[in-house]
C-alpha cells in the first residue's frame, strides 16, 4: 500500500485545496471537483451539468479554442478528461511532475475564464446527441441508467445525467452561464493534487485559481421516496443478450453501515468466488457477466445485481438471482465468506492507492460531499470491523420481496411471470 500524507488548506473564500503526497511516483493528478452534478438541475435544463462539462473544453482566456487546450495537454504526454455524475463534476490532468504548472494553468483558464461561444454550443449539441445514442446502443451501460430511473422516478436523482434530446436541443448560452455562476463558486469546489507533490504545492494552486467571489445559489435536490411506485421497467429492443438490473434501494455512503453493504455485495456478486458467479453463471450457465453492485449517494444508495443473460433464459436468471437474495436474507452468510469478502474489499482499496487519479478522487470527493478526510487505512479498518451479525441483519433488512425492483433491456418477455418472480 502506497504511503501518503495529506496536506489541506481552506481559503477565506471557501475554496479547499489539498495536496496528497505519495511515495514512489513521478506523476501528479490535478483534479478539480465541483458539486454541480445533475441533482442540482431543474427538469427544463436536465442534462446541462454534463453539457457544461463539455463546453469548458472549448477555450477560455489564454487557451481560446478546443484545439489550443488539447494541443497543450497532448504536448505534455498527459491524460486529460472530465466526468459528470449526479452529485459531482470533475476535471483532471494526469501528468509528469514537471508539467503541473501547465496542467493547472489550462484547468484554471478553462474553468474560470470560459466563454461558451454560441457557435461551439451549436456544434456540441450534435456531439451530446450522439453520446446519448451511443449509450442506447450499449445496453450493458444503459441498464444502469434505466434502473436508477426506475428507483427514483421523476426527480433529479432519477433523471439521466445526459438529459433528454429535447432539452439538449433547447438549452441556451445564458443557461450555461447561469448554471456556472450558481455552482462553480469557491465554497462548492475542491482542488486536489495527488502524487509527487508536497505541502508547498498548495500555494501553486492558489496562484492559478483566483476565483471571482460568489455564493452557491443552487442546492442538490434531496431524495424523495414518494416516487417509489413502479415495480419494474422494460426497454424492448432487439439484442443478442438480455440485460437486467435486479435490486433494491441501498444505503447512503454517509450511513455508518455502508461498509457492511459493501461486504454484503461482495459476498453476493463482487468477484469470481461470489454466490452469483458460482451459482448463476458457473452452475446454471445462465449468463456471461454478472455482478452485484453497492452504490451510494450522499443520502440514499442502490444495491443491485446486473447481468447479461441468454435470451431464452431471462426469467430463469431472474429466479436464480432472487433465490440468492432470499437465501442470504433467510440464512445469512458464513464466516468463511465473510473473511474472504473483507480481504477482497481491503485488497481493492490497496490497489486504488497506486493510482494518483483514484487517490485524488478519494480525498477530493470525501471532502466535497462529506467534509471528511478519511485515509485509505481508515477505510480498510471500517471493512475489518464488519461482523457476520451485521451482514446478516442488513441482508434481512434490504432483501425483502416487497422492495425488489427490476429493469430489463431486450426482446419482449412475459411480464406477468416476471412480476410474480419479483414480488
Amino acid at each position: 500500500m502506497n504511503s501518503m500524507k495529506l496536506h489541506s488548506k481552506k481559503l477565506e473564500n471557501g475554496l479547499t485545496i489539498q495536496a496528497v503526497e505519495m511515495s514512489g511516483t513521478n506523476v501528479v493528478t490535478s483534479l478539480i471537483l465541483v458539486g454541480a452534478g445533475s441533482r442540482n438541475e431543474e427538469k427544463n435544463i436536465n442534462g446541462i451539468a454534463h453539457f457544461l462539462e463539455h463546453m469548458f473544453f472549448k477555450g477560455g482566456g489564454k487557451y481560446k479554442t478546443c484545439s489550443a487546450v488539447a494541443s497543450t495537454i497532448d504536448g505534455l504526454g498527459a491524460e486529460f478528461n472530465a466526468f459528470t455524475s449526479e452529485e459531482i463534476v470533475g476535471y483532471y490532468v494526469k501528468s509528469a511532475k514537471k508539467h503541473v504548472d501547465t496542467s493547472l494553468d489550462v484547468l484554471s483558464d478553462m474553468l474560470i475564464k470560459a466563454r461558451f461561444p454560441k457557435k461551439e454550443i451549436e456544434k456540441e449539441r450534435g456531439v451530446i446527441l450522439e453520446e446519448i445514442a451511443m449509450y442506447l446502443d450499449l445496453p450493458m451501460q444503459q441498464i444502469a441508467d434505466d434502473f436508477t430511473t426506475l428507483l427514483f422516478g421523476d426527480q433529479p436523482l432519477g433523471r439521466s445525467v445526459l438529459g433528454p434530446p429535447e432539452v439538449i436541443k433547447s438549452v441556451t448560452q445564458k443557461d450555461f452561464f447561469d448554471y456556472k455562476e450558481a455552482l462553480y463558486v469557491p465554497e462548492n469546489t475542491v482542488i486536489t493534487l495527488a502524487g509527487a507533490v508536497g505541502k508547498e504545492d498548495i500555494s501553486r494552486v492558489e496562484k492559478y485559481f483566483d476565483f471571482k467571489p460568489g455564493i452557491q445559489t443552487k442546492k442538490a435536490s434531496p431524495f424523495d421516496s414518494r416516487f417509489l411506485e413502479k415495480k419494474y421497467s422494460i426497454r424492448e429492443k432487439q439484442t443478442e443478450q438480455y440485460h437486467i438490473s435486479f435490486g433494491v434501494l441501498g444505503l447512503s455512503e454517509k450511513d455508518a453501515r455502508y461498509p457492511v453493504q459493501q461486504v454484503l455485495s461482495t459476498i453476493l456478486g463482487g468477484n469470481m468466488s461470489s454466490r452469483m458467479f458460482l451459482n448463476v453463471r458457473e452452475e446454471k450457465g445462465l449468463c456471461y457477466s454478472i455482478r452485484t453492485i453497492s452504490g451510494g449517494y450522499s443520502d440514499i444508495g442502490i444495491f443491485t445485481t446486473r447481468a447479461g443473460v441468454r435470451l431464452d433464459k431471462v426469467l430463469n436468471a431472474v429466479e436464480a438471482i432472487r433465490t440468492e437474495y432470499n437465501a442470504i436474507a433467510k440464512n445469512g452468510t458464513t464466516e468463511e465468506e465473510l473473511i474472504k469478502a473483507k480481504a477482497f474489499a481491503q485488497g481493492r482499496i490497496d490497489l486504488s492507492t497506486e493510482d494518483t487519479e483514484k487517490v485524488a478522487f478519494h480525498y477530493g470527493s470525501n471532502t466535497l460531499l462529506y467534509t471528511l478526510q478519511e485515509s485509505f487505512e481508515e477505510e480498510k479498518q471500517k471493512i475489518a470491523k464488519v461482523t457476520k451479525a451485521e451482514v446478516d441483519k442488513l441482508a434481512k433488512e434490504l432483501l425483502q420481496p416487497e422492495k425488489y425492483r427490476f429493469s430489463g433491456i431486450g426482446p419482449k418477455i412475459d411480464e406477468e411471470k416476471l412480476l410474480r418472480l419479483i414480488s
